[in-house]
């Protein structure tokens, strides 16, 4: 493990776990990297007094006319911006968009931003009493007007809030998708849905290109301390742009690139290259906190008792002006031949508990589509992998989920039964939060 960190800003350390032992013939290396930055804008969980200068923040708030059945989900969602304007810093830049069919701006108005203050909230806070819900849903739009606002301030932070009640019906899937690939890299975004008519993996899977969170927040009066959160959390950030970068020798292949922890997310397909056998894969803004990748790689076939770097992980941030970009921090994934079976076949503790997890999403989506098309054995069979596996791991949250959708008859065998009626709330909460690890044990 190296630091480079300037003492100025977050520190970065990059934490390789693996067993590097391979069998004769053996090429595949696997390796779970954590990063942890420190020194950040927050400690435990509260923010720490910091100048808001260097973020810009657009709330979107969906309008359409599903926001008004019921009535309470309107008046959540005025509440909750509210509750997260006044969550912002002094001197962060905001601004609040109002998404149907198409996207208006609520407030400041004009294409800028406001800056953060107690008269600029109180004006935000105005401006939103006036909302009501008419029109359609075009999460398109929003995206596209939220970018504009972003990119026309000077700051390093760019992050969004979206909230949505509903399906995106009123533009083409294609239209959204080209939306998010425009969007991405650009700025960050959390995204919530409110009550159970939206499409999950709509919501899931704007975060997910945005480098963003995603949940369900089923009952709209859980809004407002939903929103306060993401908005502590998004003032929380330090430093944006940040990305893996792996290097590989010569005929190393990557098999897969992913972050396992707090959530599972594939960057495999999000390489940019970085010059010779190097890519960088995006992990978007950071302040205090830790994440886990798991990095896969292919290694050509070595002789007993040679050893070879399998990959080098760096953790890098761009020059604005387009310059050499500073390496926050690095680790390194080794491969070593070896003829003693004990060192070989031991599996290293981090790899495996990932790999069980990564596999308890996967189930979980298998189960539910299963049980969404009428395959109640294939839903069965995944389901009860899943509590199998959420079991083992000591991931209590997601056990809990499951035992919503499913009767546990003995959770370490995955035995199980599909219960003849489930909530929707239930089952849209398991799906959004499928993807949501536990750290390994130490």
């Amino acid at each position: 493990m190296a630091n480079f960190s300037k003492p100025t800003g977050p520190q970065f350390s990059v934490d390789v776990y693996q067993n590097e032992y391979l069998p004769e013939g053996g090429r595949d290396v696997s390796a779970i990297v954590t990063v942890t930055s420190t020194g950040g804008g927050t400690a435990g969980g509260a923010v720490l007094p910091a100048s808001g200068g260097s973020a810009a923040v657009v709330l979107m708030l969906d309008c359409s006319g599903s926001m008004d059945y019921p009535a309470t989900k309107m008046r959540g969602a005025r509440e909750a911006t509210a509750a997260a304007i006044d969550t912002l810093r002094d001197g962060t830049s905001f601004a609040v968009v109002a998404g149907t069919h198409v996207a208006k701006e609520v407030y400041p108005g004009g294409g800028r931003l406001a800056v953060a203050d107690a008269r600029t909230r109180a004006q935000a806070k105005d401006a939103l009493r006036a909302l009501s819900a008419g029109g359609g849903t075009a999460i398109g739009t929003w995206l596209r007007l939220a970018d504009r606002l972003l990119s026309s301030a000077d700051v390093s932070i760019r992050h969004g809030i979206l909230l949505t009640d509903g399906r995106n019906e009123h533009e083409a899937p294609e239209e959204l998708r080209a939306a998010l690939d425009d969007c991405a890299g650009r700025f960050t975004c959390d995204a919530r849905g409110v009550g159970t008519d939206w499409e999950v993996k709509e919501v899931t899977g704007i975060a997910s290109a945005l480098l963003g969170t995603a949940d369900i927040v089923a009952d709209p009066a859980g809004l407002a301390a939903d929103f306060t959160t993401m908005m502590e959390h998004a003032m929380g950030k330090e430093l944006a742009d940040v990305a893996l970068r792996l290097w590989t020798p010569v005929g190393v292949e990557i098999s897969f690139v992913k972050q396992v922890a707090p959530t599972v997310d594939d960057l495999t397909g999000r390489r940019t290259d970085a010059g010779p056998r190097a890519g960088d894969y995006p992990t978007g803004s950071w302040g205090d906190e830790s994440r886990d990748y798991h990095v896969s790689v292919r290694v050509p076939q070595a002789a007993i008792g040679q050893e070879m770097l399998a990959a080098r992980v760096s953790l890098i941030v761009p020059d604005p002006a387009g310059g050499t970009p500073t390496t926050l921090s690095q680790g390194l994934v080794r491969a070593v031949w070896t003829d003693d079976m004990a060192m070989s076949t031991s599996i290293n503790p981090q790899v495996a508990h990932y790999t069980g997890q990564a596999e308890l999403a996967d189930a979980i989506q298998q189960g539910l589509d299963a049980r969404k098309s009428g395959d109640r054995d294939g839903a069965t069979a995944k389901l009860g992998r899943a509590v199998q596996l959420a079991a083992a791991s000591g991931n209590a949250d997601t056990a809990k989920l499951l035992s919503k959708v499913v009767d546990v008859v003995d959770a370490a065998t995955g035995t199980v039964r599909l219960k003849a009626k489930v909530a929707e709330a239930d089952e849209m909460t398991l799906e959004t939060r499928s993807t949501k690890t536990v750290r390994v044990k130490k």
